[in-house]
């Protein structure tokens, strides 16, 4: 199967699910035109509280769109953008790349992936039992995240549903990712 994009969205105010579109614009450095993450320092309204400095890592949210399936099947109506994603993927395992994969979205942008999203109370305020329903746990009882990754943008570019994803791995070693 080819790795695709299903749907992008964006929301210019910190509303917890976003609009999806017709197309979003990602701007090198700064994350999605027009959303209200974007941004060469942090955006998100917990950690703006705590250091309003520090770089902002989570310019660009992807979800795979297997996990909206996987949603369904638990009996939860979720769709694209519902859980504030920028762009929805199909056909990438995102949370098995590594810190520092680079994902080239249509015909020029290229986000890199800076880490895993830390599913918060919020979700649960969307769907009672989500956040639950996000979280999981591996053969040893480690928690595993299951609500996205996060990302920054290294070359800017229009973004549409059914556009390619190629993945570009890091050179080096394998560095898992860690919640940013």
């Amino acid at each position: 199967m080819t790795s695709r994009v299903t749907a992008v969205s964006r929301s210019a105010t910190h509303t917890f699910g976003k609009t999806s579109l017709e197309s979003i614009r990602l701007l090198t450095g700064l994350g999605v035109e027009g959303d209200a993450h974007a941004g060469v320092t942090v955006k998100h309204r917990s950690r703006v509280a705590r250091d309003p400095g520090q770089p902002n890592l989570r310019q660009v949210h992807l979800i795979h769109a297997e996990l909206h399936d996987e949603l369904r099947e638990a009996g939860f109506a979720v769709r694209a953008g519902d859980m504030g994603e920028n762009v929805t993927t199909r056909g990438v395992d995102l949370l098995a790349l590594p810190t520092g994969t680079r994902l080239h979205l249509g015909e020029t942008a290229v986000v890199e992936v800076t880490g895993l999203r830390n599913p918060c109370l919020q979700i649960d305020g969307f769907r009672n039992g989500l956040l639950k329903a996000v979280l999981g746990r591996d053969e040893e009882g480690n928690l595993v995240r299951k609500a996205g990754i996060m990302g920054v943008v290294l070359a800017g570019g229009e973004v549409r549903p059914g556009d390619p994803i190629r993945v570009e791995p890091p050179t080096g070693p394998h560095r898992p990712l860690q919640v940013v």
